[in-house]
């Protein structure tokens, strides 16, 4: 019998019975994978809240849920991003249940418009405005296109 249970060292996926460096690689991996789907959990709950509450009946054609979690998704990961990354006392794991998973649940609509925040910030304005123009046109078109295929079916 060898030293990890018996399993053959070339089977042993995650090291000495997840001590080894492959095993604490994986370890930490998966607990990062454990908060963000923690997270994105309460985001997605938090979002079919909004969407089945009065807010729901207030305009009837204007999307009001929609409109306020994309509204208080952005302003929540532009205040979450600085808040972040200037205290130090918050972990990776916080920020990744937080920022990756509450928000990213919540709305996508938050993360598009901090990427393109990111490129204006960075000095590259053209390909922000062609990332929105890309992204709103092709998104829509894409969303017809599933529309028509699966009436199809």
């Amino acid at each position: 019998m060898s030293a990890n249970g018996g399993i053959p060292p070339h089977y042993d996926l995650i090291g000495s019975r997840g001590r080894g460096p492959i095993g604490t690689e994986i370890m930490e991996t998966i607990s990062k994978i454990m908060f963000v789907a923690a997270g994105g959990a309460f985001g997605a709950a938090a979002r079919y809240l909004l969407n089945i509450s009065p807010l729901a009946n207030t305009f009837e054609q204007f999307p009001l849920p929609t409109f306020t979690i994309n509204v208080v998704g952005s302003f929540g990961i532009g205040f979450l991003a600085v808040l972040f990354a200037n205290n130090a006392g918050f972990s990776e794991q916080v920020r990744l249940a937080v920022v990756v998973g509450f928000l990213g649940a919540f709305t996508t609509f938050s993360a598009f418009e901090f990427e393109l925040y990111g490129l204006l910030k960075d000095g590259f304005p053209l390909t922000a405005v062609l990332y929105l123009l890309l992204s709103v046109s092709v998104g829509f078109v894409a969303l017809i296109a599933g529309v028509r295929l699966a009436s199809q079916i």
